[in-house]
């Protein structure tokens, strides 16, 4: 049985199309990266959240995973995330009031998430710093559209 918490990631699972938009490292930075995503349930406890950028994707990384999941004990979400370079992060991860934000404050640089949730559609952007916190700049944008 789901709890309360996970039941609230539901709105993640499904088909997506996504659009990743104004990357510093794409020429030019404009440039539109069509993908895909899924999300699926892992039993009741997990949500599987993958996307796939299709096309020229300069620097950033073609496809990426990620585990959602919640530690009772500490009230609070943590997300695994893995891509095809063999990166494996953890995040921390806020769900909720139509807000998701993963971040993440380690020893190589600091890198944040915040997307604003609708039944259909995730307005997201990517951050990263690398002064811990000082300073961010924006990686790109990352649109998700309910398939």
């Amino acid at each position: 049985m789901r709890s309360e918490a996970m039941e609230a990631l539901d709105v993640l699972t499904g088909e997506w199309r996504t659009t990743l938009t104004n990357a510093w490292f794409l020429d030019p930075t404009d440039l539109e990266v069509p993908g895909v995503a899924t999300g699926v349930w892992l039993s009741d406890a997990f949500v599987d959240f993958r996307w796939t950028m299709q096309g020229d994707v300069g620097g950033a990384t073609s496809e990426q995973v990620l585990v959602l999941g919640r530690s009772d004990a500490r009230n609070a979400y943590t997300a695994l995330y893995h891509d095809e370079r063999g990166v494996c992060r953890v995040f921390a991860m806020t769900f909720g009031g139509g807000e998701w934000t993963l971040s993440r404050e380690d020893p190589d640089f600091y890198q944040r998430f915040v997307g604003t949730v609708g039944a259909d559609r995730i307005d997201g952007r990517w951050e990263a710093s690398e002064d811990q916190g000082k300073s961010w700049r924006k990686d790109f944008d990352l649109i998700f559209e309910r398939a």
